[in-house]
């Protein structure tokens, strides 16, 4: 069986999201008690966004950037044995640098 692989369209971006640190000093912090980290990293981009006159405005990250995103804007998706994340580019509030 071949690796599934996913190509956003338009302008989404596939995201596999950076896990935080599971552990405050000594103690370790439970799954029911973590919130959900913000931030990932750029696997993948779409073409672009088409704009009412037709010209098509490229996705301004790229793959591999370190991005902050928008809580609850994200859709979860299986890309083999691994979940990531689809955003719409409108979604990433920032780039790490």
């Amino acid at each position: 069986m071949s690796q599934k692989t996913l190509r956003p369209l338009h302008d989404r971006v596939l995201v596999r999201r950076i896990e935080e640190e599971e552990k405050v000093g000594s103690l370790f912090i439970p799954d029911s008690a973590k919130e959900k980290p913000l931030e990932g990293e750029v696997i993948a981009v779409g073409e672009g966004r088409t704009m009412d006159n037709g010209q098509v405005r490229k996705v301004c990250v790229k793959p591999g950037d370190r991005v902050l995103f928008a809580k609850y804007a994200e859709t979860e998706v299986k890309v083999g044995d691994q979940t990531h994340l689809l955003l719409r580019e409108d979604d990433i509030l920032g780039l790490w640098g």
